[in-house]
């Protein structure tokens, strides 16, 4: 039984029969890169229905279950962690499964969880299972990561990949829009309770992963097509050499990924992005409220900035592709230097003097955040192998996730420290930071272009 179930995981064989005919191959590829995108867009959207849709009914979760503020941090931060840390496991095993179940099953058992979860009243285990939870919603991104390293080119990597990255904002909007819906509802039907909120988005997530299954395959080999650099003829930035054919995967992981210098340069670079970006998730708020805004505008000002931040990482995966020819590096400098900027105008200008520039910086701090954010992890899906991507961007997802852990309590101590132009400044100390890591990897990029 447990063979047949972790058989159901390995990566399927080319096929018996390949496709030779240039016109059909042309109708192929188009025909599956649509459906993978599609789907990869609709999954990982879900994946955050299943996975942010605590927050928006926080303010009644916790009187219900009776937890107090120190318990629900808690549990938050245990599984923050958990997802983090699953990130770089996750992207390890799935170098080396289906990507089709893969992505499924983590979306399904994550569902599972969900429509269980609001009828949970002991501590210990809304920890668990929410840890869990956060677990198998680990296995997401790796998937999709491998799915844009074989489906699609280096050249045209960066727009498709910044497109499908604004599915997570899709799926925070989803999780939303759920939760006020079944709170509203809760007024008017007697049977309506706040527990729906998990019961629905589990049912969301479920149905999802049936589709999953059946609009997704594994690589271009599998059903009989060439590689994407035979397809598109042009080279992987990163190859693995044929003497390393009989390599085993660990002997490649640590080759290409733990001692990869640039992996280890943007993933903390990618930490920089992410102190950035949980600063101004987690502290955005209070800072308008210590500014004096009305605290009802408040959320609404808020929303700009992740709505205008997925507009910012599409444009950042377009000026890559359409004006720097697949260069992550040039388009990465700009937007780091902008978002420093930003973080520093919204600081000085923040307050309901200056409602229209408040409202103009917290959407630039989303807008320019995105883009570093999406382009460091196609730039690491360049500089490594294919065979290990979901592994080499795992592990830059855990550093975003300690980046994300210090814009928590390192913040906080800044702000005890040295106040609110404390935490700004380190932003844009993070920024400044960033640029100087990417610039390191510019040489290396260009080169790699340059010889294909």
């Amino acid at each position: 039984m447990l063979q047949k179930f972790l058989d159901w995981f390995k990566p399927l064989p080319p096929a018996a029969e390949k496709i030779t005919d240039p016109a059909e191959i042309d109708k192929q590829y188009k025909r599956w890169r649509w459906k993978l995108f599609i789907s990869a867009y609709i999954g990982y959207a879900m994946y955050y229905v299943t996975r942010q849709n605590l927050n928006p009914i926080a303010h009644v979760f916790k009187p219900a279950v009776g937890m107090t503020d120190h318990q629900f941090g808690l549990m938050v931060s245990i599984s923050l962690i958990a997802y983090g840390v699953g990130k770089f496991i996750s992207g390890m095993l799935a170098d080396k499964s289906n990507i089709r179940v893969f992505l499924a099953f983590g979306l399904l058992a994550s569902s599972v969880i969900n429509l269980f979860f609001g009828y949970l009243h002991s501590f210990f285990l809304l920890v668990l299972f929410w840890t869990l939870n956060q677990a198998f919603q680990s296995m997401g991104f790796p998937p999709i990561a491998r799915i844009f390293a074989y489906w699609f080119s280096p050249k045209e990597r960066a727009s498709k990949w910044t497109l499908w990255a604004s599915a997570h904002t899709v799926g925070i909007s989803i999780a939303a829009i759920v939760a006020a819906v079944v709170l509203k509802l809760t007024d008017v039907l007697p049977w309506m309770q706040w527990q729906f909120v998990f019961v629905f988005s589990g049912i969301l997530g479920i149905a999802t992963s049936f589709f999953i299954l059946k609009n997704v395959t594994d690589t271009p080999e599998c059903v009989g097509l060439p590689s994407v650099e035979e397809y598109m003829n042009v080279q992987q930035l990163v190859v693995k050499k044929k003497k390393e054919e009989g390599d085993s995967y660990m002997t490649l992981l640590r080759k290409y990924v733990l001692t990869n210098k640039y992996i280890w340069i943007l993933s903390v670079a990618f930490l920089c992005v992410y102190f950035v970006r949980y600063v101004t998730l987690s502290w955005a708020a209070i800072f308008l409220d210590s500014r004096e805004l009305s605290k009802a505008s408040i959320p609404l000002i808020f929303t700009l900035n992740p709505l205008v931040g997925a507009l910012g990482g599409i444009t950042a995966g377009i000026l890559t592709d359409k004006v720097f020819k697949g260069r992550c590096t040039p388009s990465n400098i700009i937007y780091f230097v902008l978002l420093g900027i930003s973080a520093y105008c919204f600081y000085l200008f923040a307050g309901p003097s200056h409602v229209a520039l408040t409202c103009f910086f917290i959407a630039a701090l989303g807008f320019f955040v995105d883009g570093p954010q999406n382009l460091l992890n196609v730039q690491i899906s360049l500089l490594t192998t294919k065979e290990s991507v979901a592994a080499a961007c795992g592990f830059c997802g855990l550093f975003g996730y300690i980046g994300g852990f210090l814009a928590g309590s390192g913040a906080s101590y800044i702000k005890d420290t040295w106040g609110w132009a404390g935490v700004f400044n380190s932003c844009i100390v993070a920024c400044v930071v960033g640029v100087l890591l990417v610039l390191t990897v510019w040489k290396k990029e260009n080169q790699d272009i340059k010889a294909k």
